[in-house]
């Protein structure tokens, strides 16, 4: 309908004549409701004070009177102390009076006293809502109000309040205004004074009031004085825009104020009377100080250390000291006096009209034109000039806490709010609208909050203007300092002095979270921060105060700099957390290297300051905040005069930093030398490392430009006439500083000083100064007349070696001049022999250059010795490289030694020295084997090397060649037959192993044999050779290769069992197999191992080969592929090639143990998929007939055919197809002589079974007629019912994968009916042969999902067995049927002897006798509750039929009264129903029920197609619920009347649209248990329905246990205590898995969908509730579930099915408790709703199941 329609229906109502009523109002409830608003301590007193602030009051005074308890008596003492404590701890509060001196009550006061929510109009004022004076009941129950000659008296009647106004006696006239409370509750304690002074402190604060006194009976225990000083107009300043953002407010004037609070309070005030007393004996105290004990002890070792504890024990003490003495003196009176400071701001507003009006609705009063902000601050000095008095004066901070803002600042409208403002400041703002309790400020409603935001605006706009006078009140105090000791800048003292109170005023401005809205001091600073007319704020920096854009930050110290004005660093550490908003607000910025270079460039800088400025310049660039090039920029243009101590040395009075290169690195240049002009002073570098200089830029002074410049200056700086090549002390400086570096210099810088220095005289020698070449050490005395140095003591021989100074004389001198003295002084020697010259070099040779070395090395200077008879080599001379040390072992080998007199010594000089030019200490090994390789067989210089190579392996060094790399045959072998004895061989050619001659190997000579390793012959030849040798030349008979195979069984280690070698050793035919024939006369053919097998085999000997080679030779083939007997694969490939030949070799019994072979390995053939398709195809499996015996005689006598001894058994071989397997054994007995069957063993039918043998039952048609069903068929109920009964017991020990169908399954598919006969015809496929016989039970299907059981009257329960039992197993045997029968025909108890689990089905019968009496007196009842229902639908009809003809529209449908059924499943685990409780079908609800049935495949009479129709039609089963019943049921109407249904669109019912969107705020509403939120039910359209009728709802005590993956909770009952839950879950686990499996699954089926978290899972073992829904999180019971459908879930697709459609529907009923409470008509609606809504999801989700199986 749209709103016009509503509109005119609105106009039709307010037209009509009905009498009007007026909204009434329960008085006592409003009130208690406002006061809820209400969370303040003090709210009564707020709201009296705030009354006589708006009546211009000057003085307050509120007094308690006390009554005196009952059981504690008075004092009898007269001392004020004890009587006061007696008050504050035995009385209890009389009466409340407030006295002020303010304006009296006018009429329209009085009026407003008396109305509820009329607030005070004046916009002057602060009272606005009108429910303040409300605040009063909260205490009162019949307040008083007296003011001049009126007076108000309020009471009750009921929950109506009402007043009685009265004019006062002249005489009783009072000049001001009194408040009398009388308590409520006489059991009201006395306040906490302290907490109530400083309450009344803090309400001095803001408000016009100038006095508060404080009562307590007659005593005055507080006076509260506020003195205020004229008030002082400032104009705003320049920098501040006093305009709010949105123009609503603008600043017009400022004012400052200061004010004095003096408070004078009793002692009592303080006295802390909770504390137990503190007032001790002296001698109890000593005592125990002195003794201590156990508790005093123990805290020696357990008391902390750290300064909290010793701080918190001191003030421990010191407020037991304290409270000591208020005990003693609670009569005295203490004083104490604070200084505040205003700073006020008024305020003129520019409203719109639309806002002012919208606001006056609001507030009952008009916005204000003018108003006030005040800012109550506490500066430094007003801070420290605070005084107190008396005994409690330490408590003074505690009662002005609040006045003072130290800790946080608060928001005030008239009084303190609970808002803080963010700053050290209290900000009042009466015009702000608070909220109705006055504890925050109102940010919510639309135009409220724009009027409070604009006012918070304000506030930081004068939070602002105060600062600026804090500002300048602190510049014109330096100005006064400097002006007083008559400077021009402001010094570091000036600053020290002002640096506290700075520190206070920025602490006081800096902004934190205010609470309890954020939003309140972040609209207020906002308005601080961004008021500027230009970005500046003054601040305190080293140059005094200054607007902030001309300050700086200076990070680091930069006294290098003095000029540059910036916060001081004590400021920087005390209020950073100000300055750094002054930087993130951009109003402050950190020194930048701009103003670095300004300062620099505008004055020259010290040596001092230069040390420093390059000091942070390095710093700067090792973090990375200013590169090279940026400092090089920084360094030009900055000039620093030299010292005047170092002016005369300098080249220059002053340094340019811009033109620096190069600094000195003392470790390499001495700090004294001179430099050149663009290197740096070290002593301005001598802090810096030389990492730090280089990364500004600047480069390590290096020792060849240095010495370049020292050359090229011609000694500049070493004084006049002095320079490097021609004063030798100028060389003894310079020389050293390069020694000192050569050996850290490069190869290009040696070479550049080598090219310098050689070719100049800078080496002083004895002789004068000379080039390095003419040079020599002076350690060279073989001459006198030699140039030796002279003063170079610190140089280095390796530099001056270098340099080309000379450590020996020449050879060809040395010579000349040895041998012409030698000539002189010796005639007879003529020369030096080799001998002398060889110690003469010795005594020289490290100065020996090695270009000389090497030429003695070649030259030709030692002579060898020779045998007496060899005088032609006598005098000839080797090379020392030619000869060897002399030694007998040597000369045993005929080498040429060294020809040395006397003892040669090797480890002496000359035998070193000689080592050194090449002469050779032992032969090499090339030297031995040439030796050998050329030595006759046998000979004594054969042995003689042999020997030495061994003896001398390791001495020298021979085990470190590879001798198997030589390539010259030189080592001794064995000759085969035929060959000469004088053979040698290559160390790779022969092998140390005599035993592989056998292979044709050659042998190492056996006295060798023991040294192969050292010779470099291996033991073995390598596997993979002896292998080819093998395969080419395999063993001509057994007894070789037993030999050959024995050695290779000894090497196993080297043929791994899966390499290459192995695999081709297997397939080669090297195994000799003895076959003498008439094509193989020699016996002997050649197999591979894989073809052969060990030992010898009885079953497998004739068709595969077996050897023996013994146990090393055995052992060896298996590694190869032998085996010991054939594998099940290998069977199987010989059955498929020879079937014929193995059955006539091996006969049939053998022939029947290879089949069970391959039938235990049938798993692992499957995987050879050619291999088990030939065993499908190819004729090779053993069949069996049983053919007649023939009996001469005996031809024309009948035969019986279960006579076994008539048939014997022939055996053939046939393929899979071509036989049958015996699953019928009476069928098998007909037509036996037809068949050709398996072997019956179950192994063996197993594998013809996988091969494609098809069963005798599937070849066999059965034929079936019945007779005529007999009406009586309560035989078939009764057996019906048994086999219900008995086949869980017959299935309880059958696993799943055996079971064809379970005993549920039976029970929804199965029927037993009862015919007059039965008779069966069977036929053999592919045979003309049939057989008729009757029965008296046989099964018939015409599907999958259904089955009849035909009876006969009289029936057989063996053939019962044999008609079900393929229902129930897929391969049943024998033993089976006769398992069943004895089950179905034994009673109970005879089975339970025999071992069967029987109880419960006797627990069963017992609940079905009591059920069934119930169930009597129950229907009695529906009968007579039919007869009325009849009765009422007969008059409904009539009234429906008369509406159809008045209105014109169609007549509701009214639903026909529901059928009764007779019986249901009434118990939990029962097996089945009994055949009394079966029951049809009603007829109601046929439309959703059944459509959904058919889609989903499920039987109607099934327990879930009856759960299902319970959920949708309440009406339409009649079974009462019990504790043990399980589902489906559900409370329905027991008055039988009909009810009418309405559907969505339908009549005046709900839209399509509207029902949809009700449906999903149902599934919305759904939420976790115990989460946060809470759950308020969705709207919902009116639908148009019956009334309810009585529901009854189960109650649930649960427990949590655990929380499961994807959210769902599991609970347990707390009726029935779990000991263990943890047992419980391990117990429950794979129902709890698919249970929430399943519910996790459904939820995808609503949209939205259903969130998985919003579901839990309770198990109660008692209770009777399938589910339940608590506040819109959904409960379902796993005890159902387990009973129901865990077993069908786990076997099948379509036990998942039947359990998802359940718990769907149940979850569907749950879901529309969400929009309706109670059991209704209308809950069914919305139940059948949801399930039309979602059906179609429903149905492919089942589809889903279906497909995946």
């Amino acid at each position: 309908m749209a709103a016009s329609q509503y509109a005119r229906l609105r106009e039709q109502t307010m037209g009509s004549h009905e009498d009007e009523e007026a909204v009434t109002v329960n008085t006592r409830a409003l009130i208690d409701k406002v006061l809820a608003r209400y969370s303040g301590e003090w709210t009564t007193l707020r709201e009296l004070i705030q009354n006589a602030a708006d009546a211009q009051a000057r003085n307050v005074t509120i007094r308690f009177e006390t009554s005196p308890s009952a059981t504690v008596p008075l004092p009898h003492s007269r001392d004020i102390s004890d009587h006061l404590r007696h008050v504050l701890q035995h009385h209890t509060l009389k009466t409340l009076l407030v006295s002020n001196d303010g304006e009296l009550f006018g009429e329209n006061d009085w009026q407003r006293l008396k109305r509820i929510a009329e607030g005070n109009p004046d916009e002057t004022k602060i009272g606005a809502f009108g429910v303040g004076f409300y605040s009063v009941f909260a205490d009162c129950e019949t307040p008083f109000v007296s003011s001049g000659k009126q007076s108000m008296a309020f009471y009750w009647k009921k929950d109506s309040l009402f007043t009685r106004k009265g004019k006062l006696p002249e005489d009783q006239t009072t000049e001001g205004t009194t408040f009398m409370l009388d308590y409520r509750s006489q059991s009201t304690p006395v306040p906490q004074l302290l907490s109530l002074c400083q309450f009344l402190a803090t309400s001095l604060t803001f408000v016009g009031l100038e006095c508060i006194d404080l009562y307590l009976d007659e005593w005055n225990v507080l006076k509260l004085n506020k003195k205020m000083a004229p008030a002082a107009s400032v104009s705003i300043p320049r920098e501040v825009n006093p305009r709010t953002r949105d123009g609503l407010m603008k600043i017009v004037d400022v004012e400052y104020q200061n004010a004095q609070i003096d408070a004078t309070w009793m002692n009592v005030v303080g006295w802390n009377r909770t504390t137990p007393s503190v007032i001790v004996p002296a001698a109890a105290s000593q005592s125990d100080a002195s003794s201590g004990s156990l508790r005093t002890w123990f805290s020696r070792f357990t008391a902390g250390t750290g300064a909290t504890n010793v701080v918190t024990k001191k003030a421990q003490r010191d407020e037991e000291v304290l409270q000591k003495a208020l005990y003693e003196d609670m009569a005295g009176f203490s004083q104490a006096t604070v200084f505040l400071r205003l700073s006020t701001v008024n305020v003129q507003t520019y409203v719109s009209k639309q806002l002012a009006a919208e606001l006056e609705r609001a507030t009952k009063k008009p916005p204000p034109k003018h108003t006030r902000i005040a800012i109550l601050t506490s500066s430094y000095d007003e801070s420290t000039a605070a005084v107190s008095s008396g005994t409690g004066s330490k408590q003074s901070n505690t009662i002005f806490s609040s006045v003072l803002p130290t800790k946080n600042g608060k928001i005030f409208i008239g009084f303190p709010t609970a808002q803080t403002t963010g700053l050290l400041a209290h900000i009042s703002a009466p015009s702000v609208i608070p909220t109705v309790e006055r504890e925050s400020i109102d940010l919510n409603a639309r135009y409220v909050r724009d009027w409070n935001v604009e006012m918070l605006r304000v506030a930081g706009i004068a939070c602002r203007i105060a600062y600026t006078g804090e500002m300048a009140e602190l510049k014109a105090k330096l100005e006064r300092a400097m002006f007083a000791n008559g400077r021009k800048k402001v010094s570091k003292e000036d600053i020290a002095a002002v640096m506290p109170a700075t520190v206070h005023a920025y602490k006081q401005y800096n902004y934190e979270e205010s609470t309890p809205s954020a939003k309140v001091g972040q609209y207020i600073e906002e308005a601080f921060w961004m008021c500027n007319q230009k970005a500046s704020i003054d601040v305190l920096s080293t140059r005094g105060v200054l607007p902030s854009q001309q300050v700086r930050v200076a990070t680091e110290d930069l006294s290098f700099v003095e000029g540059i004005p910036v916060v001081p660093d004590e400021l920087m550490e005390e209020a950073n957390a100000f300055l750094q908003k002054l930087r993130d607000f951009g109003l402050l910025s950190d020194i930048t290297t701009g103003d670095i270079k300004n300062e620099l460039e505008a004055q020259a800088l010290t040596e001092q300051q230069v040390t420093e400025l390059v000091k942070w310049a390095c710093g700067k660039v090792s973090r990375e905040e200013l590169d090279a090039q940026a400092i090089r920029h920084l360094f030009d243009g900055t000039v620093a005069g030299v010292s005047e101590e170092y002016i005369n040395t300098s080249t220059s009075p002053v340094i340019q930093l811009g033109g620096v290169q190069t600094f000195v690195n003392v470790t390499k240049i001495p700090a004294e030398m001179p430099t050149p002009s663009q290197t740096i002073p070290f002593r301005l570098t001598k802090s810096l490392t030389p990492k730090q200089l280089e990364s500004i830029g600047w480069e390590e002074l290096q020792i060849v430009p240095w010495l370049r410049w020292v050359i090229e200056s011609n000694g500049h700086g070493f004084g006049g006439g002095h320079n490097l090549t021609t004063t030798p002390a100028v060389a003894s400086q310079v020389l050293p500083v390069i020694s000192k570096s050569w050996d850290g210099l490069s190869v290009s810088s040696k070479q550049t000083i080598t090219e310098l220095l050689v070719p100049r005289t800078v080496i002083p020698t004895k002789l004068g100064m000379r080039t390095p070449p003419q040079s020599y050490f002076s350690s060279v005395k073989l001459f006198d007349d030699l140039p030796t140095i002279v003063g170079l003591q610190g140089v280095k021989e390796k530099f001056l070696g270098a340099l080309g100074v000379r450590k020996t004389v020449e050879l060809n001198v040395v010579s000349d001049r040895l041998m012409a003295k030698s000539a002189a002084g010796a005639a007879e020697e003529g020369k030096w022999s080799h001998v002398e010259l060889i110690k003469y070099l010795i005594s020289v040779k490290d100065d020996i250059p090695q270009e000389d070395l090497k030429r003695l090395r070649n030259t030709p200077i030692c002579p060898a010795e020779t045998q007496s008879a060899d005088q032609q080599h006598k005098s000839k001379l080797y090379k020392l490289s030619d000869l060897f040390e002399p030694g007998d072992a040597v000369r045993k080998l005929g080498l040429p030694i060294l020809q040395w007199p006397g003892l040669y010594r090797s480890q002496s000089p000359e035998g070193r020295f000689l080592k050194l030019l090449g002469l050779q200490p032992y032969p090499s090994v090339l030297d031995l084997v040439n030796i050998l390789s050329k030595a006759p067989m046998g000979s004594e210089l054969q042995q003689s090397a042999i020997n030495y190579f061994i003896v001398n392996n390791y001495q020298n060094n021979y085990n470190k060649v590879d001798m198997s790399t030589v390539d010259i045959a030189f080592l001794p072998v064995h000759p085969f037959a035929g060959e000469g004895p004088n053979l040698v061989a290559k160390p790779r050619q022969c092998y140390a192993n005599p035993k592989a001659a056998v292979l044709r190997f050659r042998i190492l000579r056996e006295d060798l044999v023991p040294h192969h390793v050292m010779l470099g012959v291996a033991m073995d030849p390598p596997v993979e050779t002896a292998a080819e040798k093998l395969i080419k030349a395999p063993p001509a008979n057994m007894s070789s290769a037993k030999i050959l195979f024995s050695y290779f069984a000894n090497r196993l280690n080297e043929i791994g069992p899966n390499g290459n070698l192995a695999e081709r050793l297997g397939d080669a035919a090297i195994v000799p197999i003895s076959d003498k024939t008439e094509n193989n006369p020699e016996g002997v053919r050649f197999v591979t191992p894989r073809a052969c097998f060990l030992g010898d085999s009885s079953t497998y000997g004739d068709i595969f080969d077996f050897v023996d080679f013994g146990p090393d030779a055995n052992s060896f083939l298996l590694r190869i592929g032998s085996k010991h007997e054939p594998s099940a694969a290998e069977i199987a490939g010989m059955l498929v090639r020879h079937p014929a030949r193995l059955l006539e070799t091996l006969g049939s019994e053998k022939y029947l143990q290879l089949l069970r072979k391959i039938a235990e390995s049938a798993v692992n053939l499957k995987k050879d998929k050619n291999l088990w398709m030939q065993l499908k195809r190819a004729p090779c499996l053993l069949a069996v007939k049983e053919v007649v015996k023939s009996v001469p005689g005996e031809s024309e006598k009948v035969r019986d055919i279960d006579d076994e001894e008539m048939y014997i058994k022939e055996y053939s071989l046939a393929g899979a197809t071509s036989m049958v397997i015996v699953d019928d054994f009476p069928t098998y007995r007909l037509f036996q002589q037809e068949l050709l069957t398996a072997p019956q063993e179950e192994t063996v039918e197993n594998l013809y079974l996988a091969l494609g043998t098809p069963g005798l039952s599937e070849l066999v048609e059965n034929d079936q007629r019945t007779g005529a069903q007999l009406r009586d068929q309560s035989a078939a109920v009764k057996l019906q019912k048994l086999i219900f009964e008995r086949c869980r017991l017959f299935l309880h020990d059958h696993t799943s994968d055996v079971t064809r169908h379970d005993a549920r399954w039976l029970e929804q598919n199965l029927t037993v009916k009862v015919t007059e006969f039965l008779q069966i015809t069977r036929r053999l496929t592919g045979h003309r042969i049939q057989y008729v016989e009757k029965r008296t039970a046989c099964l018939h299907r015409e599907t999958k999902r259904d089955a009849t059981l035909f009876i006969t009257a009289q029936y057989d329960l063996y053939e019962v067995s044999r008609a079900i039992m393929g229902l129930l197993l897929k391969r049943p045997r024998q033993q089976d049927f006769l398992a069943l029968e004895t089950i179905l025909e034994s009673e109970l108890r005879r089975l339970k002897t025999k071992g069967y689990n029987v109880d419960r089905i006797l627990r069963q019968k017992a609940a079905e006798s009591r059920i069934a009496e119930s169930e009597r007196i129950k229907r009695e009842e529906e009968q007579r509750q039919l007869l009325i229902a009849q009765a009422t639908q007969s008059t409904v009809q009539q009234h429906g039929q008369h509406a159809l003809t008045s209105g014109g529209g169609e007549a509701p449908q009214i639903e026909a009264p529901p059928e009764t059924p007779e019986r249901q499943l009434s118990m939990p685990g029962t097996f089945a129903e009994s055949p009394e409780q079966r029951h049809e079908s009603g007829r109601g609800n046929k439309g959703v029920f059944s459509n959904i049935s058919k889609a989903l495949g499920i039987n109607q009479g099934s327990q879930t197609g009856q759960h299902m129709q319970k959920m949708l039609g309440n009406g339409n089963s009649s079974v009462r619920p019990s504790e043990d019943q399980p589902p489906p049921y559900e409370q329905r109407d027991t008055s039988g009347r009909g009810r009418q249904i309405t559907s969505a669109g339908m009549g005046d019912g709900t839209s399509l649209q509207a029902l949809q969107q009700n449906l999903r705020s149902a599934i919305k509403s759904t939420r976790a248990y115990n989460s946060r939120s809470l759950f308020t039910p969705p709207e919902t359209n009116n639908i148009k329905d019956a009334p309810s009728y009585c529901d009854a709802k189960p109650g649930h005590d649960l427990n949590f246990v655990t929380e499961l993956q994807g959210g769902i909770r599991v609970f347990l009952t707390r009726s029935r205590t779990v000991t263990d839950p943890q047992a419980f879950l391990r117990q429950h686990d794979q129902a709890i898995t698919h249970f929430a499996s399943l519910l996790t699954q459904l939820t995808t089926i609503f949209t939205p969908t259903l969130n998985p978290k919003t579901l839990n899972i309770f198990h109660d073992a008692d209770g009777a509730a399938i589910a339940f829904n608590s506040s819109g999180s959904l409960f379902c019971n796993l005890r159902y579930f387990e009973q129901l459908h865990l077993t069908a879930v786990v076997a099948s697709a379509e036990g998942r099915v039947e359990a998802g459609a359940y718990w769907w529907i149940t979850l569907c009923h749950e879901l529309a408790h969400n929009l309706v409470q109670e059991h209704s008509s209308a809950h069914e609606f919305y139940t059948e709703s949801f399930i039309a809504e979602y059906f179609t999801r429903m149905v492919g989700w089942a589809g889903q199941q279906m497909a995946g199986g």
